[in-house]
């Protein structure tokens, strides 16, 4: 499976728009070459290099098999957000503290149709591990001006 952006490129950087310097909305992803036997998709958006550790910014769940993109600033019909480290229900973009931080695009084909029992970020992590048939990752990097 691939996972790809027209807003950057993989290893590239993120433009501000996409993160707390900008409008923060989320950038356009694609993707293609998922298993027949998906039923369903799920996307993790997170940052290893936080001073706290993994930093969560995006977890979307539910997303239809034949969605095949999720277009900037938006989500797919039918699909279902959770609760980020920002405590929001929605996409919240690259702020790091200092430095420059890594963000990983994760996008998982999953077994199911829908994720049950999911209303944090730890059940989201761990029943997407328990359904995932396939997974493409995308990464940008940002560091704030």
């Amino acid at each position: 499976m691939k996972l790809k952006s027209k807003d950057f490129e993989h290893e590239g950087m993120i433009p501000s728009q996409f993160t707390c310097d900008g409008p923060d909305i989320s950038p356009q992803l694609e993707w293609s070459e998922a298993p027949k036997e998906t039923k369903s998709f799920a996307l993790i958006v997170d940052d290893p290099d936080a001073p706290v550790g993994l930093w969560v910014h995006w977890l979307v769940c539910d997303i239809p098999p034949k969605v095949n993109n999720i277009p900037r600033n938006s989500l797919p019909r039918n699909a279902r957000q959770v609760k980020n480290d920002f405590g929001k229900v929605e996409y919240g973009g690259p702020c790091p503290p200092s430095g420059t931080h890594r963000y990983f695009f994760k996008l998982y084909a999953l077994k199911v149709e829908k994720l049950e029992g999911v209303n944090d970020k730890k059940s989201f992590y761990k029943k997407v591990e328990e359904n995932k048939i396939a997974e493409a990752v995308l990464m940008g990097r940002y560091k704030r001006k």
